[in-house]
């Protein structure tokens, strides 16, 4: 399944692109390109909806070519689709494979179904093409508390003696690890319920797992919200550790009729200082919270409340967290300014100082290693951006303890690296306007013009001449030799004879550029094998102003810090040139 065969070959020459509205479990963003035989005996008019395929969980390198290969061998194949991204035309990792005959899909789904794909396996069902049949949930049930260990397969496998299955699903994180749980849908409602009568409580690889009838998100929440509207459990903390059973359940008792009271407590049979009260009615547990909440009893303030299920308060902890996190953001949006460049010697209160003329500042702090070292940068934020405003404009630059500090405002980590990616696509862009024009100068027989120098090659647009040199000498190749022990690329101007006439002061500079090249190259190349990415790493570091490259010579964490976004850039942009 590796190679396509030379006949494999011949059929899709026979094959043509269109494109074709989306289906399934497609997005709304998604297109699809579909290979369609124009072939196949004249029986392309048959229907294909009784013999389409869904197949998922496709590595996004996965093409319709590979997959006719795959599939081609069980029967005669209408047409294959492998879905994509509107936008980004990349595989969305799922495909329809359409038979002739229902008879070829069957057996597809027999002899293919969880067979490994480019190493990943594949899960194939037939394709649903009503959305309401998808959607009403009939024959489709959950399972949950999931051992680790059982995949797709393993699930299908102990499921498929109920009855025929139209799908199968164990829900993963992202890194592809089981959360679990998992559905499978079957054919029929009444496999479903022999399922869930044979399979609920049962010890999957020393497991019990609990198997209902699936309830969709919507019903789900329906269910929760009446829940909540009519609790009757409560839940009660910050009780004495030293109050008896006997004073807790007088103090419940009188809001109506209990049907369970339980005070937690440790393995040493200890009272752990909180517990619950279920009542026979909602009225009596709704006064019992509003009178009881904040009552101080015995010199300790009560919390009680509503008891809540495991997942419902960490959905709610997560949510607290998320309006704190976002609460912090635009907190310090415009205020925090992030201070880099700075000596040893400099602490909070030093760092205080040498901005408090600006304005009120209301926090500061260098950030300091595990051994309470200086890592060189810190930040000092402001009440208002007016005043962080005037502290960029006056202290950036600026000689501290003998070094020029840099002071810019404060972002987080996720846009700096979105902001060196977006640097490398710009310098790229300019790059191959620069090249263009210098071939459209010598197609037009005008003399060349002496440019400046490109260091250490940043990364060019595929095929795009590189100072002029040609693309094949330059991608995906190491430098083509070394001067200095930096290295040198095919394109970059001679420093010898021969050479264009210089311009001093011009060369002045690029000669500091280069000895700073030369210094970083040697930091990056020890921190990565890979040759090419230590010189386009180096390129974009060597991008910043001379005054903040070397600091980056003398402070190793400052240089690690910016390695690790370099580098993060560097392979979110190799990623992008390989999806396009």
């Amino acid at each position: 399944m590796s190679d396509i065969t030379e006949k494999t070959t011949e059929q899709l020459e026979k094959l043509s692109l269109q494109e074709q509205p989306a289906s399934q479990e497609e997005s709304s963003s998604g297109s699809a390109a579909e290979v369609s035989s124009a072939s196949n005996g004249g029986n392309s008019g048959t229907a294909v909806d009784s013999a389409s395929l869904y197949v998922g969980e496709l590595d996004p390198s996965v093409s319709e070519a590979l997959l006719y290969d795959i599939f081609s061998p069980i029967g005669p194949v209408s047409s294959i689709r492998v879905c994509r991204d509107a936008v980004t035309k990349t595989s969305l990792g799922y495909a329809y494979v359409n038979f002739n005959d229902h008879d070829s899909g069957k057996v597809a789904i027999e002899k293919l179904n969880y067979t490994p794909i480019k190493g990943k396996p594949c899960r194939i069902m037939w394709s649903q093409r009503d959305p309401s049949m998808r959607k009403n949930g009939s024959g489709n049930i959950f399972i949950k508390n999931l051992h680790a260990d059982i995949d797709n397969k393993a699930l299908h496998d102990t499921f498929s003696v109920f009855g025929n299955i139209l799908s199968c699903k164990i829900a993963t994180d992202e890194t592809g690890k089981s959360k679990g749980f998992g559905f499978v849908h079957f054919e029929e409602d009444t496999a479903a319920s022999e399922a869930i009568d044979a399979i609920n409580g049962m010890m999957l690889n020393g497991l019990e797992v609990y198997v209902a009838a699936h309830v969709s998100r919507k019903d789900r929440e329906s269910k929760f919200e009446a829940a909540k509207a009519n609790f009757t459990n409560v839940y009660v903390k910050n009780v004495d550790l030293e109050a008896t059973e006997e004073e807790f359940e007088e103090l419940f008792k009188k809001f109506g009729p209990i049907t369970s009271i339980s005070m937690e407590k440790d393995s040493e049979g200890k009272f752990r200082g909180f517990g619950f009260v279920n009542y026979e009615n909602h009225e009596s547990a709704a006064k019992a919270v509003d009178e009881l909440n904040d009552l101080e009893f015995k010199s300790q303030k009560l919390y009680v409340g509503r008891a809540q299920k495991k997942y419902e308060r960490l959905q709610e902890l997560k949510k607290q967290y998320e309006e704190a996190k976002l609460e912090k953001m635009a907190k310090y949006q415009g205020v925090n300014l992030f201070v880099k460049n700075l000596d040893d010697t400099i602490d909070d209160e030093l760092l205080k100082k040498e901005f408090e003329s600006f304005g009120t500042i209301t926090s500061v702090k260098v950030m300091r290693n595990e051994t309470g070292k200086s890592k060189g940068f810190g930040f000092v934020c402001f009440s208002s951006p007016e005043e962080a405003t005037r502290a960029i404009t006056e202290k950036n630059q600026q000689i501290v303890a003998g070094k020029p500090l840099y002071v810019a405002l404060a972002q987080r980590k996720d846009v700096r690296r979105s902001q060196l990616a977006q640097q490398i696509q710009a310098r790229n862009q300019m790059r191959y306007q620069q090249a263009t024009a210098a071939a459209a100068a010598a197609a037009a027989g005008i003399p060349g013009q002496f440019m400046q120098p490109m260091f250490y090659g940043v990364m060019p647009p595929r095929g795009v001449p590189f100072n002029g040199a040609n693309p094949q000498q330059f991608a995906g190749m190491p430098p083509q030799q070394f001067r200095n022990g930096a290295p040198v690329y095919a394109g970059m101007p001679p420093q010898g004879a021969g050479a264009p006439p210089r311009n001093d002061q011009f060369f002045a500079q690029q000669n500091q550029r280069q000895a700073l090249g030369e210094e970083l190259y040697k930091k990056v190349s020890a921190k990565t094998s890979d040759e090419e990415a230590a010189g386009k790493i180096t390129g974009m570091i060597l991008d910043l102003p001379p005054q903040e490259v070397m600091p980056l010579l003398e402070n190793d964490e400052l240089f690690e810090q910016h390695f690790k976004e370099a580098f993060a850039a560097y392979e979110s942009f190799k990623k992008e040139q390989q999806q396009a």
